[in-house]
């Protein structure tokens, strides 16, 4: 198997475990160095709605994870936006 599909499928089941989702897509994943940076789009329910007691609603959310060598994550962090073309200039 593909070493960049096995980053994938590393990212998506670390985000299925910590996050509260079951839907999880990876958009972005780039090696620097020995590490594989990466970004994930993943489909939240909102927790205002939620805490308000109202019907759920799904957000989009995206999520940063590196990946080091030995398929460790070894740092994730939700994204206060992510723009799409950043990955078209480079």
């Amino acid at each position: 198997m593909s070493k960049i599909i096995t980053i994938r499928n590393t990212v998506v089941t670390f985000l299925k475990e910590n996050v509260q989702t079951a839907d999880v897509t990876v958009i972005r994943v780039e090696k620097s160095g020995d590490t594989w940076k990466t970004v994930s789009e993943v489909y939240e329910d909102d927790s205002f709605l939620k805490s308000m007691n109202l019907p759920p609603k799904k957000i989009r959310l995206f999520y940063a994870v590196t990946v080091d060598s030995d398929l460790e994550v070894i740092s994730f962090s939700r994204l206060s936006t992510y723009d799409d073309t950043e990955s078209e200039n480079n």
